[in-house]
């Protein structure tokens, strides 16, 4: 029989603070074993009939979720996605980079969310509710038209016969979905990507969505023809990353002015969730126009703190597969915390979650390092793993970015200037603002001075297949370089600049190829990996949702420790741009490889450390579980390196292999 104090000496915390936070209820999907349904129950009660009254009425429904930091706003979204999955479509909305970009940041975010596919089905959401929307029209259409594009569009103009804007090119483009050759291109294109010419003559359509005009009648477009399928709830999160206006407050009217503008159309079937943190919305609510207030019809829904029983509930989900696991199983299905531990934490009776979970992990690590002394195995060791847990959600959220992020273009120019700004500010680079050029691609550019270093460096980046918006953009660095706003201008670019006949690709050949001070740097895809992912953890920051062993870490902090980790060197780009040092082991592995055995390594120390003590097998378990690719035999060597380097020691040495004991031995 193995007994829990056994079973807790050699399994790893399960309140491990890797999955202590959500950033993206899309992207990590929720363990359903964790849920304690009775939690904000009522909230998602009254969702459901606000749901349910826009499928009904099909009028759009705008409500606010307030709540404090940890409360489990994040949380509760993801579990309204789970069970209303059959019932709407979801889009999950990122802050947006540039609020003259707003419209078309939600255009692009709602096509990313509708190509995913929904939790039990082979299908994205949006080809879901195509062949919805098509059913419900007429039964026959959907095999009438394939292969006949004209057809399709006579069809569905037809049945919306007015207030469809561009409804030539916005049902080409629909047409196009259904074929797979074309999906790809049909979706760049909704998503407001500026297409080269080629791709726009493959679909049919005379040019780009280029405008916030276009980009808002788009939106109001699917708002109209959802109307004959099912509600797409629209959920903006994670809002204290927005820009911000002169006086250092959030722009949240830009958002509130989009809100409106979709209530003034009929019908819209959107269900707007607005997610905020309390503070945030009392500090700017009386900034918001009062009659942009009112469009909130669906009311306020706050997430009041928990009891302690339902917190007793969150505990026992998190340690039942341990207890499942003990012969004979404790008594107490909290155990080894109790209600003592919990009544004397929170005496008022209530907390939110994240305090019931840091609560778990604090007193399962303080139980477990109590067993061990008392065997007398090993000497009490209280080792600094402040740096080694970050590396650890680091690695955690990256592979997640990874898995999100299939090309550069993905992301927006605006996006990813705006992650490159959050960057650059890391690695202590001075006045980096955004905007170096002017007009249309401004929100493309940037300057910073380097530390240390006069002189102004502009960073223009732009990845538009379309060569007259290549021209463009090229003309803009041009007036830069005329009127010596910067010493140095780099151009980030992937994407093809054309051949000797354009006339784009001579003002790039003058600016960038015969100036020596000029450079054009092609980005990797890892690059942006390492950018996205500081970008989630800065989001995370802002919104008070980093936590390191117990702490709620500020940007200042995380700006702090992204330099002490020195992860960012591995960064190609920022190499590229001279703004880190480059490292011993630089990026000489492709972007496939995830089995890096120095990655793996540094995995295996960073874990043990964090853990203090573990069980061999578990440390091959969850080596294996982070990366897929690696052999077994390789993890057992990393292991054997280790010992033999005096970072970790096996305290158990009569225990079979796999049953071994491994701390970690602090320098």
């Amino acid at each position: 029989m193995t007994s829990i104090d056994q079973i807790i000496q050699r399994e790893t915390n399960p309140f491990d603070q890797v999955t202590l936070y959500t950033i993206n209820f899309w992207q990590e999907q929720q363990n359903p074993n964790w849920n304690v349904d009775s939690i904000h129950q009522n909230i998602i009660s009254d969702i459901e009939t606000v749901l349910e009254q826009v499928a009904q009425e099909n009028r759009p429904q705008t409500l606010i979720l307030t709540g404090d930091s940890g409360s489990g706003k994040s949380y509760l979204l993801g579990r309204i996605k789970k069970l209303f999955n059959t019932k709407a479509f979801f889009v999950y909305i990122d802050p947006w980079p540039d609020s003259d970009y707003i419209w078309r940041h939600i255009l692009r975010q709602t096509v990313d969310s509708l190509m995913k596919t929904p939790e039990g089905q082979t299908d994205s959401q949006l080809l879901l509710w195509l062949k919805g929307l098509l059913d419900s029209q007429n039964s026959s259409l959907f095999q009438k038209i394939i292969g006949e594009r004209k057809v399709f569009i006579r069809n569905l103009k037809g049945i919306y016969s007015s207030g469809i804007y561009n409804p030539n090119d916005f049902f080409s483009a629909f047409y196009h979905l259904l074929n797979s050759n074309y999906i790809s291109i049909a979706c760049e294109w909704l998503r407001g990507d500026n297409l080269d010419e080629d791709d726009l003559k493959s679909l049919g359509i005379k040019s780009s969505i280029d405008s916030e005009d276009s980009a808002q009648k788009i939106m109001t477009n699917l708002g109209i023809i959802s109307a004959a399928s099912q509600p797409i709830i629209l959920c903006f999160d994670n809002l204290d990353n927005i820009p911000r206006l002169l006086d250092g407050s959030l722009d949240l009217q830009a958002l509130f002015n989009v809100n409106s503008s979709i209530h003034t159309h009929c019908p819209q079937n959107f269900l707007i969730i607005i997610s905020i943190i309390t503070s945030t919305w009392k500090q700017n609510y009386e900034w918001i126009q009062p009659a942009d207030k009112t469009r909130v019809n669906a009311g306020y829904f706050h997430l009041k703190p928990i009891t302690l029983e339902q917190g007793k509930a969150i505990l026992a989900a998190r340690l039942s597969p341990l207890h499942s696991l003990a012969k004979p199983k404790p008594k107490s299905p909290i155990f080894p915390l109790s209600t003592e531990i919990l009544e004397q934490k929170f005496s008022r009776g209530k907390t939110l979650p994240r305090n019931i979970l840091e609560l778990g992990r604090k007193e399962y690590d303080r139980y477990k390092n109590k067993l061990l002394y008392e065997s007398g195995n090993v000497q009490k060791l209280t080792p600094e793993t402040k740096l080694e847990t970050f590396k650890l959600i680091w690695q955690d959220k990256y592979q997640k970015t990874q898995k999100k992020i299939n090309k550069i273009t993905d992301f927006a120019a605006q996006e990813l200037i705006i992650m490159l700004q959050e960057v650059l500010i890391a690695v202590e680079c001075k006045e980096v603002k955004t905007k170096l050029l002017s007009g249309k691609y401004a929100s493309h550019s940037l300057s910073y001075q380097q530390q240390n270093k006069e002189g102004i460096i502009g960073v223009v980046w732009t990845e538009d297949k379309n060569m007259n918006s290549f021209y463009n953009t090229m003309n803009a660095c041009q007036k830069v370089a005329d009127k010596s706003l910067c010493q140095t201008l780099y151009l980030v670019r992937a994407a093809e600049v054309g051949n000797a006949k354009n006339m784009s690709n001579r003002i790039y050949r003058k600016i960038f190829k015969g100036r020596l001070k000029n450079c054009h740097i092609q980005p990797n895809l890892k690059s942006v990996y390492f950018l996205a992912t500081y970008h989630s953890l800065v989001n995370a920051a802002l919104a008070n949702e980093l936590m390191i062993e117990g702490k709620i870490i500020s940007l200042k902090e995380l700006e702090e420790i992204i330099c002490e980790s020195q992860i960012l060197n591995s960064c190609s780009l920022l190499r590229d741009l001279s703004v880190v040092d480059s490292t011993d082991n630089q990026e000489q592995q492709s972007d496939s490889d995830l089995s890096d055995l120095d990655e793996v390594k540094d995995f295996v120390v960073n874990l043990i450390k964090t853990e203090c003590f573990m069980e061999r097998k578990n440390i091959i378990e969850n080596t294996l579980n982070k990366f897929i690719n690696i052999e077994q035999s390789k993890i057992y060597t990393i292991i054997e390196e280790l010992e033999g380097e005096q970072k970790i020691k096996n305290i158990t040495p009569t225990s079979k292999l796999d049953r071994k004991l491994v701390c970690f031995i602090p320098i």
